[in-house]
């Protein structure tokens, strides 16, 4: 499914219905190049879970957890991934396999370990019908 984000407000609309759908095991991989709008599309899906707590990108800590909500959210960032093997020291099957959410960005770097079942969320720009136009590519796994 193609969905067109004409200003930001629509990706974290996007985001937020997403988040309200969200189950149990549910698992999104968010790709985009830097400065798509990922981080915006991220803080409507946790929106859209009730969390009420700033989010922001893990890029430093690879996973941000959030319990606040009506599920754990788990928030990771796998840019700086440089071996497989540093999921499982963070404990990554736990998460992925668990009773909450997950949203991993950069999912590209980890395809190996990814669960059967996820939904893949691209992100894109297209100057050529402005600044703020996205074009949202849903895909389910």
């Amino acid at each position: 499914m193609i969905i067109e984000s004409f200003e930001t407000k629509d990706t974290y609309e996007l985001g937020k219905r997403l988040g309200k759908e969200a189950k149990p095991g549910h698992v999104l991989c968010l790709y985009g190049d830097l400065g798509v709008g990922k981080t915006v599309f991220t803080q409507g899906f946790a929106q859209g879970l009730e969390i009420e707590e700033p989010i922001s990108s893990p890029t430093f800590t690879i996973v941000q957890i959030y319990e606040g909500g009506r599920l754990p959210f788990y928030h990771f960032d796998v840019y700086r991934i440089g071996v497989i093997d540093e999921m499982d020291e963070i404990g990554y099957d736990d998460y992925v396999y668990g009773q909450g959410v997950c949203l991993i960005e950069w999912a590209n770097r980890i395809e190996e370990i990814l669960p059967e079942h996820y939904m893949s969320v691209t992100i894109e720009k297209d100057l050529e019908k402005g600044f703020d136009y996205r074009k949202i590519l849903l895909e389910e796994y």
